[in-house]
């Protein structure tokens, strides 16, 4: 039977790799350990990664989310997390009344407050308007 060059190339590198384990060689010196610190690069790595990428976004949208609600004022069009669409007509201290239709009033907390829309300025409008 003809044996394939790469069993041939396979057989010779397991033999030289076998042969050069069991040899010991008198005065030696063993590899140098790395640090103790640098095993904690990669976990500090991905620790840092999943900070930036996911943690410090989603803090940052509901500082912003919950700086929105607090300034929130009489006139603006909000929007709640069930969907209901209405105006502030009075803001309270942990509430809104919201008007959704003609004489109906809801009073709603604010941290069910999910979009708020501020209407446009005066002077906003007129340059849109000449825009168009």
């Amino acid at each position: 039977m003809s044996s394939s060059p790469f069993a041939l190339i396979f057989a010779q590198a397991t033999n030289a790799a076998a042969a050069a384990a069991s040899t010991d060689v008198a005065g030696a010196t063993p590899a140098p350990t790395p640090p103790w610190w640098t095993n904690l690069f990669f976990p500090v790595l991905i620790m840092a990664m999943v900070y930036f990428a996911l943690i410090r976004p989603q803090t940052q949208a509901k500082k912003q989310q919950e700086e929105k609600i607090r300034t929130a004022k009489t006139g603006d069009k909000i929007v709640t997390s069930s969907g209901i669409h209405g105006v502030i007509t009075n803001v309270k201290d942990a509430t809104v009344i919201v008007r959704v239709a003609d004489n109906v009033k809801l009073e709603i907390e604010k941290t069910h407050i999910d979009k708020i829309t501020r209407p446009e300025s005066d002077s906003e409008k007129t340059v849109t308007a000449k825009a168009s």
